[in-house]
């Protein structure tokens, strides 16, 4: 590893005024040494074999906000969406699924979209979860959860960015596999599973990108700084108080 991961996640989240800190989600081909793995018992599987140490791989998001650990395929296979984009399954076994009926049969989701949703091409062993402050290994994605303020910073300073919607983990392949900064508003299924806050969406750069994104964002908040300033002394010519 040569980046210095803890100084670049407090840069980061000075930059973006972050309330969650930036996560390091890293695939791996072997189970990592001395990393623990997400701990929890599964619930009993549904009639099609479902189940999972949480409802979603996306919980893993929340879940590492303040710890490091690993998880496997059984870890995240109650979702079939996420074990899809993750890597985990293929879109045969996904599309059988209950979960996968369920949604289609709500008119969430048609089977037209399956074979154009972003997957992790190599069926990974392991997702590593952390603090990207915490990582010990170069991660595949840097992962944020964000405002609408911070995504505008972001589009700023990356008019290229791609934004996504529904299924929202698809953002991770897109990344990984794409390298690509992706930023998701979010999908139903995984706002209700995860808990996340409605003002809340998520963005996923590129590990080998991060240095390059904190560049450009620096810039940006720079010059963000000086037109607040004078919009805010504008303001006051109107009794107005930022």
């Amino acid at each position: 590893m040569k980046q210095d991961y803890k100084a670049l996640a407090s840069v980061l989240t000075n930059l973006l005024s972050l309330q969650t800190p930036p996560l390091a989600i890293t695939f791996t081909q072997e189970e990592p040494a001395g990393m623990p793995r997400y701990e929890g018992s599964p619930p009993p599987p549904t009639p099609d074999g479902r189940t999972g140490k949480v409802s979603a791989g996306c919980v893993f998001w929340m879940k590492a906000a303040d710890r490091t650990f690993h998880t496997c395929a059984e870890d995240h296979s109650n979702c079939s969406v996420g074990s899809l984009t993750h890597g985990f399954i293929t879109l045969d076994v996904a599309a059988k699924r209950a979960d996968v009926k369920a949604l289609v049969d709500s008119c969430w989701v048609t089977p037209e979209v399956f074979p154009h949703i972003p997957v992790v091409k190599q069926r990974p062993k392991c997702v590593v979860y952390g603090p990207l402050a915490e990582t010990r290994i170069d991660p595949d994605v840097v992962f944020l959860r964000v405002n609408g303020k911070t995504a505008m910073i972001l589009h700023d300073a990356m008019p290229e960015m791609r934004f996504e919607g529904k299924p929202q983990c698809h953002i991770i392949p897109i990344a990984k596999e794409q390298g690509q900064v992706t930023l998701s508003v979010g999908c139903m299924l995984s706002r209700v599973r995860t808990g996340m806050a409605n003002t809340e969406m998520t963005c996923a750069i590129p590990g080998n990108k991060l240095a390059d994104v904190i560049a450009k964002l620096t810039s940006t908040c720079s010059a963000d700084k000086a037109v607040a300033a004078y919009a805010a002394d504008d303001a006051r010519r109107f009794g107005f108080r930022a």
